[in-house]
Formats: C-alpha cells, sequence, structure tokens
C-alpha cells in the first residue's frame, strides 16, 4: 500500500489535445467544420461527405471494424493530429448491433428493465472511450465528434418543462458523451424574428434567416452546450474562429 501524507502534494496541469462534440440541425455545416481541424483523418459511420476532400477510412458498418480503425490509428505510425468521427448517432446503432450479438438476441430492447442500454453504455465506456483516451494520450491527436440534434423535452427542477435542442444519443450515452466531452458546441443557422400583421389588428410571429451560421459554446434554455476553454457564447461555424480562442493550445486536464 502506498503512503499517502501531505508532503504527497503536488501541483500538476498536464496538457491534452482537446475532445470536442459539435452537434447540430442538419445540413449546417457540421463535417465540413470538423475536417478544417489542423491535419484531420475520418472515421465514418455515415456517407456524409458530399463534396468534401478528405482522408477518411472505409465506410464503417460494424462496431469491431470501428475500433479497429481507431487501433490503426493508435498503433501505426502516421502524422495525423485530429480524429474525426462522423457521426456518433450512426456510430450508437453498431454499438446496439454489437449487444445483440454478444448476447444472441435480435433487439437491444429484448433485454429486460432497460439492461441492454446498460451493455450499450459498458461498450462506450470500455471499447469507444478507452480508445480516445489513448488517440489523445499516446498519439497526441485532438478529436472531433459530430452528432446530429434533436429536440426533447427538457424537464427543468425550477421551470415548467420545455423543449431544447439535444445530441440526438440514448439519453445514458448522451449524457456519458457530455461528460467526457472537454466542449460540447452546438451549431445552427441564426434565426430572427419579426412581427407581420394578419389582419383584423392580429400579428404573429415570423421566423427571418439570412443563412449565417453560429456555434454555441455555453448552455442556453434553447440548447445544451458546455466548454472548459472560456469560449465566447457565440462563434462562428469556423474552424479558425474556434482556434483563435483556443489559441493553437491543447486544453488543460480538469478531470
Amino acid at each position: 500500500m502506498m503512503a499517502i501524507s501531505l508532503l504527497s502534494l503536488s501541483t500538476t496541469q498536464s496538457m491534452r489535445p482537446p475532445l470536442l462534440t459539435v452537434y447540430g440541425t442538419a445540413g449546417v455545416g457540421k463535417t465540413t467544420f470538423g475536417f478544417s481541424a489542423p491535419n484531420p483523418v475520418g472515421l465514418l459511420t455515415e456517407d456524409g461527405l458530399g463534396l468534401i476532400q478528405a482522408t477518411v477510412f472505409p465506410l464503417f458498418r460494424t462496431l469491431p471494424d470501428f475500433l479497429a480503425g481507431m487501433d490503426a490509428l493508435i498503433n501505426e505510425p502516421h502524422d495525423y493530429e485530429t480524429a474525426v468521427i462522423d457521426s456518433l448517432d450512426w456510430l450508437e446503432p453498431l454499438i446496439w448491433a454489437e449487444v445483440c450479438r454478444q448476447q444472441g438476441i435480435n433487439s437491444i430492447e429484448e433485454v429486460g428493465y432497460g439492461k441492454g442500454y446498460t451493455f450499450a453504455i459498458d461498450l462506450w465506456r470500455n471499447e469507444y472511450i478507452a480508445r480516445l483516451n489513448r488517440l489523445r494520450d499516446e498519439r497526441g491527436m485532438g478529436v472531433v465528434q459530430i452528432a446530429h440534434a434533436v429536440i426533447k423535452r427538457f424537464d427543468s427542477p425550477e421551470t415548467e418543462p420545455y423543449d431544447r435542442y439535444e445530441i440526438k444519443l440514448h439519453a445514458k450515452a448522451a449524457a456519458l458523451i457530455q461528460e467526457h466531452s472537454d466542449a460540447v458546441l452546438f451549431a445552427n443557422y441564426k434565426v430572427a424574428t419579426t412581427k407581420s400583421n394578419v389582419g383584423f389588428g392580429k400579428q404573429v410571429n415570423r421566423a427571418v434567416g439570412t443563412g449565417q451560421r453560429a456555434l454555441y459554446t455555453q448552455e442556453r434554455p434553447a440548447f445544451l452546450a458546455k466548454n472548459r476553454y472560456n469560449l465566447s457564447p457565440e462563434l462562428p461555424l469556423e474552424w479558425n474562429a474556434l482556434q483563435a480562442q483556443l489559441g493553437g493550445q491543447p486544453i488543460p486536464d480538469q478531470t
């Protein structure tokens, strides 16, 4: 047993490459943003590149193949600096399928009392996140995880329930990804409202958009977000804008 006393205390600030989760509405530019990171390589579970020119593995259709791609980045020589996971919500069905294979069932719902999703969380944590940590710690790679957004009811203990954007994952998986990410960033088009007369003295609110895209870094009632970088609450959806505030430096490890 290690001898512990106050003399063993020390002050450290280990530096790690950033682990980002970027989620948002369809077509807003999440993938383009992710592949604008330094020297990226893609691990794809969906065919969403379009016309983007990028270096990627073949499309992964099973969890073991996906994990093998992560292992290749961990163990083989390369000079890639950022792993882009596109997307988390298409990775999740691969995890569920692996649970089914391991348990000899056809649907994750067949495991009673929600235990199928508990098995899935074990795979998220012990297989996927464990490899993310190795990519950062052993290979010095940053990570950009891309996900779609879904509107869910949020039951606040302080107010009446309301709807907000969240990551399109099962609640347990979403909570794990949020906890493990250095930043959860919400990408969306900027929308304003204007009042229009509809006759008989009545007015209605109409949404007005200019196509301008934004990256939101701090939580608001309308969406989930967080960051450990002290970022501005809103940034343009451009990697350079984010990089300017990161200062090109990895984030201190605050876990």
